[in-house]
């Protein structure tokens, strides 16, 4: 049975609840864009876990009465009828049980949250930009399966049609849920199409997992900026070292550079970089506040070095490992295919069990 704080939390969540239905049906929350999303998100969060309450609750008066016709019973059939009615209702609490502490979980404070990915090429050479262009197509598909919109920010191709750099946001409400654990060194085991003898090498590339941010959460003075303007280069057509629209902002204080040239606008790749400035700056914020998160972040990205990965693919055996958890399975073509859940699910039911385990120790 749920204890007495179990108990009390899920009564003040009924309560909220309810408090956020009346504010949904007030005209004035419609009227404000953004409180109406940051509304609607909370009532939808807290909506499975009223559901299952309610459910727990009529579940433990169907208990109790089953128990009084178990202790009022005259005749063995009238004794085995209610018997029966007690365990299945002791089986559904149980089940009630469970799933109500899961929903009890710590809310993760980015979900909800777009997400800014970027990935570059690392160790490898050109075979580490394909390599990247491979995992930026396998992110777009998973996004594709997922139902989720990409819009790419920021794409630098290399010379043999891998990327050195591309940057996108991916929308969806269990966007950040799914693609969080992403950040960190990957490794490709295969044989590089530079490869003339055949031999297998190991490369790898970086991925950088940021939730995206408003402009009111962070605040970036102008004059802590360094905003330097120059001629694109690459694919636009004639656009392209015809006018000054590229874009680098440089953040003084912290060192954060980022460039923009995709955009036909100098305003509209201005307003990208500034995009991708504020999530960086705002992760940064972040681990500077808690310590655990810096060594976090740190372990995630480290140098993109062979050493340092969370996860391999090995195209010889079909092969993906995550690291993290020790989970592998032989699928490759799948997981490169957008099916990345495969991947992902298991990472997820890790730290369910792991935020499981913290609230019974």
């Amino acid at each position: 049975m749920l204890d007495t704080g179990v108990a009390d939390r899920l009564t003040s969540a009924g309560e909220e609840f309810r408090e956020l239905e009346a504010r949904l049906a007030d005209p004035a929350t419609h009227a404000d864009p953004s409180v109406l999303r940051s509304v609607s998100q909370r009532y939808r969060e807290l909506e499975p876990l009223v559901a299952a309450w309610s459910a727990y609750r009529s579940r433990t008066d169907d208990l109790q009465a089953a128990l009084e016709l178990l202790d009022g019973a005259t005749s063995a059939d009238d004794r085995d009828l209610a018997g029966v009615e007690v365990a299945e209702a002791q089986t559904d609490l149980e089940q009630l049980e469970a799933q109500l502490r899961e929903l009890l979980l710590p809310r993760d404070p980015h979900a909800g949250r777009a997400v800014i990915m970027e990935i570059r090429g690392a160790e490898g050479g050109e075979e580490a930009n394909l390599f990247a262009r491979d995992l930026y197509d396998m992110y777009v598909a998973y996004a594709a399966v997922r139902k989720w919109k990409v819009e790419t920010l920021s794409h630098d191709p290399s010379d043999l049609g891998g990327v050195n750099q591309v940057a996108f946001v991916v929308r969806g409400d269990d966007a950040w849920q799914h693609l969080k654990f992403e950040g960190g060194p990957h490794r490709v085991q295969r044989v590089p199409v530079t490869e003339s003898q055949g031999r297998v090498h190991t490369s790898s590339a970086t991925v950088a997992v940021l939730p995206e941010v408003d402009e009111v959460e962070v605040t970036i003075d102008d004059r802590d900026l360094e905003i330097d303007v120059y001629r694109s280069s690459g694919a636009g057509g004639q656009h392209v070292n015809t006018t000054d629209s590229a874009v680098r902002i440089t953040h003084v204080p912290s060192g954060i550079v980022v460039t923009m040239q995709d955009e036909r606008s100098q305003l509209q790749n201005r307003a990208r970089a500034m995009q991708v400035l504020r999530a960086r700056l705002f992760e940064q914020a972040q681990r500077d506040r808690d310590a655990e998160m810096s060594e976090e972040r740190r372990s995630q990205l480290g140098g993109g070095g062979r050493s340092e990965k969370i996860r391999t693919y090995n195209y010889k055996e079909s092969r993906v490992t995550d690291h993290r958890i020790g989970f592998t399975i032989y699928r490759l073509d799948d997981v490169l295919a957008g099916q990345l859940d495969l991947v992902v699910e298991p990472l997820l039911r890790e730290e369910r069990a792991r935020q499981l385990a913290d609230t019974v120790s």
